[in-house]
């Protein structure tokens, strides 16, 4: 059979559902009163407000965790959660290099350094063993991200890190409903902090916004008064204990962000769904590595690993011809070498926080610095999308032109 790109005929050619417009998203009726609510309330901000508020709390419930703080977007939740730990400039930070780049922003705008651990090469997550690679003196935490909705082996760098006062912060915006191995918890609420994202392409979503949670008290204090300049509220002074930002979120945002948390469990199911049935119809084909445990992933996108005589780009591109959104690689470099890193494009042309000092050393990044990631990147790793609104017609054609596309390159 010729491929779609070789000039046959495509398996499909209707978009599938994308979590971009309607097609792919669960707004409806109940998200637009939400809104309406909060408008006729005549309070927009969270100061005066009741939304974000009962956000917060359902939130924590849900997740369980003792507090939730919610914020203006993913990257601001993570922001928080480093600003918690009041760094000094030069602290080391763990991360991994396969995330999005709001994961080093928040190191970087904290005036700590991000230091890049590889990563286990079936989950692109960060382990415990890459993480002992890279500790120092100045190493204050660590971000495991649980990349995809899979779960980073969390307990294991919790294990590691809090012997030595190294606190472990989970980002899952990709993660929600995920539970890493060792019980029955959610992701977000075995580190020190988790945070999670309301951005549009998230499980659930409110256009952006951000939430955080966490057990200690302090912490939560902390992150509350660094999303609002500073300001104790609570006790009535117009002052600013501290440096902090603006990160309230807003009352609409809040609204339809409660909504969407009530249609979170049935998204993560349909998504598991969608999943199981592609590792079963796909799972046996050689050369393709699938999830292996539907149960605990909550499948922001669906990963393959490809062990074919061709990589990831090119097998991303003759399913993109049959009408199936692939993105080899998800991102183009790892992140460490983006300019803004490579070129330390951070705080004008000072290089800060990256110099010495404040930092022990001067760090660079380059390639090489993580083959793991590097590898996955430019020649395993093929994520494919998966919705809660797929239809069984949609997962048929996902496995029909999967097959298709490994059929002929598998000869």
């Amino acid at each position: 059979m010729t491929l779609a790109i070789d000039g046959g005929t495509p398996v499909r050619t209707a978009p599938m559902p994308t979590v971009l417009d309607a097609s792919g998203r669960t707004f409806g009726a109940a998200e637009a009163a939400a809104a309406t609510r909060a408008i006729a309330s005549g309070a927009l901000w969270r100061v005066t407000g009741t939304e974000v508020a009962a956000l917060e709390t359902e939130f924590a419930d849900y997740i369980g965790a003792s507090h939730a703080v919610a914020s203006t977007s993913g990257t601001a939740a993570l922001h928080l959660a480093v600003a918690a730990l009041d760094v000094e400039p030069g602290d080391e930070i763990i991360v991994p290099p396969i995330t999005d780049f709001g994961t080093v922003i928040a190191v970087l705008a904290c005036n700590a350094v991000p230091v890049f651990a590889d990563v286990d090469p079936v989950t692109g997550c960060l382990t415990a063993d890459s993480v002992r690679a890279c500790l120092s003196e100045r190493t204050r935490a660590v971000i495991p991200v649980h990349l995809f909705g899979g779960p980073a082996p969390i307990d294991d760098i919790v294990a590691l890190c809090r012997p030595r006062g190294i606190a472990v912060i989970e980002d899952c915006a990709q993660a929600y409903l995920t539970i890493p191995s060792g019980g029955a918890s959610f992701a977000g609420t075995r580190g020190d902090i988790g945070c999670f994202s309301l951005q549009q392409s998230k499980h659930i979503s409110a256009g952006d916004g951000g939430l955080t949670v966490t057990d200690n008290p302090d912490f939560a204090r902390r992150m509350r008064l660094f999303a609002d300049k500073g300001w104790p509220r609570d006790t009535g002074e117009r002052t600013h204990l501290h440096f902090g930002l603006n990160y309230r979120m807003n009352e609409m945002v809040g609204a339809v962000a409660r909504v969407q948390l009530t249609r979170l469990a049935d998204v993560v199911a349909a998504r598991r769904a969608v999943a199981r049935r592609l590792v079963a119809e796909l799972g046996a084909l050689p050369g393709l590595r699938l999830p292996a445990d539907t149960r605990q992933h909550s499948f922001w996108l669906f990963p393959i690993l490809i062990d074919l005589p061709v990589g990831n780009g090119d097998f991303g591109k003759a399913l993109a011809a049959e009408g199936i959104t692939a993105n080899a690689g998800y991102l183009d470099r790892p992140v460490y070498l983006t300019p803004a890193l490579t070129e330390r494009r951070t705080y004008g042309t000072s290089g800060f926080p990256l110099t010495s000092p404040p930092a022990r050393r001067e760090f660079t990044y380059a390639a090489g610095d993580c083959p793991v990631a590097e590898k996955l990147i430019g020649r395993t790793l093929l994520v494919l999308d998966c919705n809660e609104r797929f239809t069984d017609q949609d997962v048929t054609d996902i496995v029909t032109a999967v097959r298709k596309v490994h059929e002929h390159y598998a000869r």
